[in-house]
């Protein structure tokens, strides 16, 4: 018991760390290429800090056990969007919900967009597929590719470019990429080891994989999105923060339908229960509050909290205890 928590923490830390350094190289690209700070964050910062999702999900279903897989991804867009309303309440002078106000309401949309396809799929267990790849996981890879496409004309409609500051590193381009690739392959050779742990962790404690995938599994694979947030609005790089929290929402259901080209025996979304839409519903609820918050200008603040960061803190709390008590998978 003791060696399967020992391997669940060592492989919880070496993934985070790992995720963390694919952040700090995909801000060095960000700088050397001068793209976007908002097309950054939502594609390739949001890209890398997900891949532990991607990658555990995949691992999850190679060790049959779906619950984990759908529990990790639909369990992050609600860790997500906690993690937006800490931020909110952390550096509450900025009001960071409205000073990125209409720039990731398109990102944020897309994610309703995905997580609502998502569930729907879910519930309705739709049986056309192409060869083992479902047509519903088709689609959501469909969405998303349209989706960067939209996000990436408007960022260069936008101007916006990730200036040069003293706080970035100075390595070069190619040396960021070599270490962005390191890093994914840290990445690769430790997800196993968490999977496995925390299918053990489920069967020790009698809870459902299921529970422990969205509770426990999504806050750790989400870990390197906090940093990497933290560490962007340190740095007064707001868009790249919030772009990477909305932006994760959104692979985070690409990954799902991206996972079926890996899963031989058939439809990946006809294996996981219909109980996971309501993960979906209240990721999906949560998703919608921080766009509202996102796009609203009125103030509403409660002492030193910020009414939609407020409620989006209570839903999520609220959440969790109500899937514990209800059980999924």
């Amino acid at each position: 018991m003791a060696m399967t928590w020992i391997v669940f923490l060592l492989s919880s830390t070496l993934l985070v760390l790992a995720a963390v350094k694919l952040a700090q190289f995909g801000d060095v690209i960000a700088v050397r290429t001068r793209l976007g700070g908002m097309f950054i964050g939502v594609l390739l910062l949001a890209g890398a800090t997900s891949l532990p999702e991607l990658l555990t999900t995949i691992n999850s279903m190679g060790q049959q056990v779906p619950g984990l897989a759908a529990g990790n991804l639909l369990g992050s867009n609600m860790f997500n969007m906690f993690l937006l309303a800490i931020l909110d309440i952390i550096y509450q002078q900025s009001r960071i919900l409205r000073r990125v106000a209409m720039t990731h309401a398109l990102t944020a949309a897309l994610a309703t967009v995905m997580i609502g396809m998502t569930t729907f799929f879910i519930l309705a267990d739709l049986p056309l597929r192409i060869g083992w790849v479902g047509m519903d996981s088709l689609a959501l890879i469909g969405v998303y590719v349209a989706g960067m496409r939209l996000i990436q004309q408007n960022g260069q409609a936008s101007g916006a470019v990730v200036e040069m500051t003293e706080d970035r590193p100075l390595i070069s381009l190619w040396q960021a990429l070599v270490g962005f690739a390191l890093a994914t392959v840290l990445l690769v050779l430790v997800t196993p080891w968490l999977v496995q742990s925390s299918k053990e962790i489920a069967d020790i404690t009698g809870l459902s994989t299921g529970f422990v995938g969205t509770a426990l599994v999504a806050m750790v694979t989400s870990l390197p999105e906090t940093v990497a947030v933290v560490a962007a609005a340190r740095l007064g790089a707001f868009d790249m923060a919030v772009g990477n929290l909305f932006g994760s929402n959104v692979f985070n259901m690409f990954a799902l339908g991206l996972a079926d080209l890996f899963y031989t025996p058939g439809r990946l979304l006809a294996t996981i229960h219909p109980s996971f839409a309501l993960v979906g519903l209240l990721g999906l609820l949560l998703t919608n509050l921080a766009l509202i918050g996102n796009v609203a200008r009125l103030e509403r603040r409660l002492l030193f909290v910020e009414l939609d960061a407020l409620l989006i803190l209570l839903l999520y709390l609220g959440g969790i205890y109500f899937l514990y008590l209800r059980g999924i998978g």
